[in-house]
Parts: C-alpha cells; sequence; structure tokens
C-alpha cells in the first residue's frame, strides 16, 4: 500500500470486516486502514495470534507496530489527513488507551473519533429503572431484547464469517437448544472469535434469526453482551472477584503441580482432560467443557479462578476479557448472577449426561479409546492417570470454605 492523501484513517481492531463497518465507512472514500500491533497484546496467545493474522490478510490494511498514539500521528501526517476513525473498544484497557490515545492526536490537531461498538447494543446504554447496570442477567436480557437494536448497513457479502453463520442457521440453528451441550456434536455455531475479532457483528446475525425474541442462541448472544456491560461499569472485574469476599477471605490451595497436570489434561477424570486437550490442540474448547473445567479448578483443587481465566486467555482463540472473566467468576460463585456457590459441577456425571458414549472423550484422550466405561475415574489404562483428587471429599471441602466466609 502506498502513500497517498486520505479523507481519514480507519483504526481497525475488534472490527476487521470492509462491509457493514459503519466506523470504515466514516473515515471516507479515500480512507486508509491502519491496524496497529500494540506491545500491550505482545503476550497473547498463538492461537488469537494466527487467528488475527488470518483476518489481517482478508482486509486491505496497513500493519505497523508500536505505540498507537505514535503510528496515528505519524500516519495521519503522512496521509495528509487530520482524522481517524474507529469502531469504540469497550474493555478496561482499550477505554484507557483510547482516552491517551485521543488526548495526544488532539495535541497534534487530529481528531479522533469513535463510531459502533463490537456489540449489538453497546454497553453502558441498558440500565435499569433507577438509571444503573444490571447486575443479573435475566432482567438485562428481558430489557436488552426490549432495547432493539440497528440493521445492518449494506449489502452482506459471503466472507467465511458469514458463510459459517449461514451454514450454522441453515443445518443447525433450529436444533441449537437440544444440541448445544452434546461435546461429540458440532451443534455450536463456532462464531466466537469471528464475533471476537469483528469478523461478523452481531447485528448481522441478529437480522437472520427468524424470531429473536425467543430464540435461545440468541440468548447467548445476550449473555455475551451482558458480560460486556458488566465489565463496563465495574472495570475491575477483569481481575478482582465483584465478591470481594473471594479475594480476602476465600482459602485457596497453590499447588502448582495440580495445575500443571489440569493444563495439560492429566487430572484423571476423563471428561476434564479431553476439554483441556481440546484447547491445547484447537485453541478453542465447548462451551459445556469451559463449565467443567472450570468447576474443576476452582471447587476440586481450589485454586483461585484468576489462574484458570489467564489460561484461558492465553490459549483460546476466541479469548475475550468480558466473556472469559465473568464467565469464570460465574463458576466461582462470585460474580454477578454468580451461580450459587453449593452448584459444584461432578465431572463424572457431566460427562455421561452430554457426552453419553464417550465418543468426545475417546477422540481427545485417545489413551481411553479401548476403555470400556471411558467415564469412571480409575486406572483407566496403563498410560493414564488415576485421579489427582477425590470428588465428593473435595466438595465437602469447597462447600466448608465457602460456608467459612464472612457474611456479606
Amino acid at each position: 500500500m502506498g502513500w497517498r492523501p486520505a479523507s481519514g484513517l480507519h483504526w481497525f481492531r475488534r472490527d476487521l470486516r470492509e462491509f457493514d463497518n459503519p466506523a470504515l465507512d466514516a473515515a471516507g472514500l479515500d480512507r486508509v486502514g491502519v491496524f496497529v500491533h500494540d506491545p500491550y497484546f505482545s503476550a497473547v496467545g498463538e492461537p488469537r495470534a494466527a487467528h488475527l493474522r488470518a483476518a489481517l490478510s482478508e482486509l486491505d490494511v496497513l500493519e505497523v507496530a508500536g505505540d498507537p498514539a505514535a503510528q496515528l500521528i505519524r500516519l495521519a501526517r503522512s496521509h495528509e489527513t487530520d482524522r481517524v476513525v474507529c469502531t469504540g473498544d469497550t474493555t478496561p484497557y482499550g477505554r484507557r488507551r483510547d482516552e491517551q490515545v485521543q488526548a495526544e492526536l488532539a495535541a497534534h490537531g487530529i481528531s479522533l473519533e469513535f463510531i459502533d461498538t463490537p456489540y449489538a447494543i453497546p454497553p453502558g446504554v441498558v440500565r435499569n429503572q433507577a438509571g444503573a447496570g444490571f447486575q443479573v442477567f435475566t432482567p438485562f436480557y428481558k430489557a436488552w431484547l426490549a432495547q432493539g437494536w440497528g440493521a445492518p448497513k449494506g449489502r452482506i457479502p459471503a466472507t467465511p464469517a458469514v458463510r459459517r453463520w449461514r451454514k450454522f442457521r441453515k443445518k443447525d440453528l433450529a436444533d441449537y437448544k437440544q444440541n448445544r451441550d452434546l461435546a461429540a456434536l458440532d451443534g455450536t455455531s463456532r462464531l466466537s472469535a469471528a464475533l471476537h475479532f469483528g469478523q461478523i457483528h452481531p447485528r448481522t446475525i441478529l437480522a437472520d434469526v427468524p424470531d429473536p425474541q425467543t430464540d435461545p442462541f440468541v440468548r447467548q448472544l445476550a449473555w455475551r453482551e451482558f458480560c460486556a456491560d458488566v465489565l463496563w461499569h465495574r472495570p475491575h472485574a477483569a481481575w478482582a472477584s465483584l465478591d470481594e469476599r473471594f479475594d480476602t477471605d476465600m482459602e485457596y490451595s497453590d499447588n502448582a503441580d495440580h495445575f500443571e497436570a489440569w493444563t495439560q489434561g492429566r487430572t484423571g477424570f476423563p471428561f476434564v482432560d479431553a476439554g483441556m486437550r481440546q484447547l491445547l490442540k484447537e485453541g478453542w474448547m465447548h462451551n459445556r467443557l469451559r463449565l467443567v473445567t472450570a468447576s474443576f479448578l476452582i471447587k476440586d483443587l481450589h485454586l483461585p479462578w484468576q489462574w484458570g481465566a489467564k489460561w484461558f486467555l492465553q490459549h483460546l482463540v476466541d479469548g475475550d476479557v468480558a466473556n472469559n472473566q465473568l464467565g469464570w467468576q460465574w463458576v466461582a460463585g462470585c460474580g454477578t448472577d454468580a451461580a450459587p456457590y453449593f452448584r459444584i459441577f461432578n465431572p463424572v456425571t457431566q460427562g455421561r449426561r452430554f457426552d453419553p458414549d464417550g465418543a468426545f472423550i475417546r477422540r481427545y484422550v485417545p489413551e481411553l479409546a479401548d476403555a470400556a466405561d471411558p467415564h469412571e475415574p480409575g486406572l483407566l489404562a496403563p498410560d493414564y492417570p488415576a485421579p489427582i483428587v477425590d470428588h465428593a471429599h473435595e466438595r465437602e471441602v469447597a462447600l466448608a470454605r465457602f460456608q467459612a466466609l464472612p457474611a456479606r
């Protein structure tokens, strides 16, 4: 891409598409698309980094690396423009960065405009009757549906993300409710990474759903938006428990060997291990397994949820700070709309229910391919570990530690 005068720079971030992108359109016909590789994200896991590289390769974009403000000032001068446009970032780091970049650009006579967000309804918009953010999902969901959202802008081309959505809509959307928890089936949309990077916008999906007011898949999109909304109002929730007792008074383990066994899928609990190995192999994990493996780390191994959240962010291709952190807090019982602490997933019964014939376990834990019953922990195969803990005992320990917390 050569230098040329530009009507504006479009700063790509989590909107890596050239359709239904109001910020890109607002930059003008003679715009220059820019992506700044921010050093802050230098430690991002390889699955996300690889997906980002592939997404950028589909765009007409100039890639640079370094401090975002310095790079945008340099490029604005080079392209003889005093205008930068971008999609708003609603994460805690993104908001701090954007405020700083906007001030630095303004000092050089360059405007930075924020148009649209990666969500159907921008975080912070949906409010309760008192004008505050919601703390429980169901009332948020009802208000979110009542709020409504805009329609996609212009023609939607058949990009890879759009094709995947249309295939899922045609083949699997009608059966989503009954199939989405079955680990061995490809019953989920697998659109989480495309949504995270903005290769498809939620309003594109919502426009294609026959009845968004009742569709269970739309409810999952709303959960994603609820997490972003909670983080908008409480940015400290990225790494701190919303119920502070879990950071100040809860008793935790620091067993590094247990954590290592969990990360590598060597706990001796087949359903847990299958999920963790899927994560290592594919950079993705079935949502049911995300719940089960998170519960195991927190309530069987008694490790802090932040350990698991960090591991997931490093290894998930769809690693999203709002979805990930608030999901972990939900399982831990320390967030808004948290699952009751006594809801402790039994990894064996979860496997029997959501992988009844053991196909998922056999796929990701090949040592158990020939096991008569791949669900029940024990010495199932010579090269497969015995369980590292006793679930029934650790469940009682978890409950006792929770009950020992001071009253709220």
